[in-house]
C-alpha cells in the first residue's frame, strides 16, 4: 500500500519504471482526442467540479487512461470525497501513475500523471480515508471505465 511518504519520494526522487511508453507529439494527441480531453490531459487543465456522474457512481470495474488505456484504478478503491471529482485511495499498481511536484496557482501539490503517456490525471493529497490516507482526486474526463 502506497503512503504519502512514498508519493513524496517518487515526486522528488524519481518515479517507478512504467510498464511501457506511449509517446506522441502534441499535434498527434490533438488530432486523436476530443478538445476537452486534450485540454485536461495534455494541457494540464481541470474539469469543473461535479461535471461528471462518475463522482457518485460506485460499481465494480476498472479505470484506465483515456489516452493510452493504461490501467489506473480499481473501482474498489473509489470513494465519495465530496469534492466534485472522482477520488480513489490507491492506484491499480505502483507503476500505473507518476508523480510531479506542482507549485502552480500558489499551492504546493503533487500532480498525478499516467506513467505510460504522461497524461495529466489530477492531484493526490494526504487527506484521504484510512488506511492509506491518500486521496487521488482525478479528472473523470481523463479516464475511461472498463467493466
Amino acid at each position: 500500500m502506497l503512503t504519502w511518504q512514498d508519493i513524496l519520494e517518487f515526486a522528488h526522487n524519481g518515479n517507478p519504471t512504467p510498464p511501457r511508453r506511449v509517446e506522441k507529439s502534441p499535434s498527434e494527441w490533438q488530432a486523436e482526442l476530443e478538445q476537452d480531453v486534450f485540454y485536461v490531459t495534455r494541457l494540464k487543465g481541470t474539469e469543473r467540479p461535479h461535471s461528471s456522474d462518475s463522482c457518485t457512481i460506485f460499481e465494480p470495474g476498472q479505470y484506465a487512461c483515456i489516452c493510452c488505456d493504461n490501467l489506473l484504478f480499481d473501482g474498489d478503491e473509489k470513494f465519495d470525497s465530496g469534492t466534485g471529482w472522482p477520488s480513489f485511495t490507491q492506484p491499480s499498481s505502483v507503476e500505473s501513475i507518476a508523480y510531479i511536484a506542482d507549485f502552480s496557482h500558489g499551492m504546493q501539490r503533487i500532480e498525478a500523471v499516467c506513467n505510460v503517456c504522461d497524461a495529466h490525471l489530477g492531484h493526490v493529497f494526504p487527506d484521504g480515508p484510512p488506511p492509506s490516507g491518500l486521496r487521488y482526486c482525478m479528472n473523470a474526463i481523463a479516464m475511461k471505465k472498463r467493466d
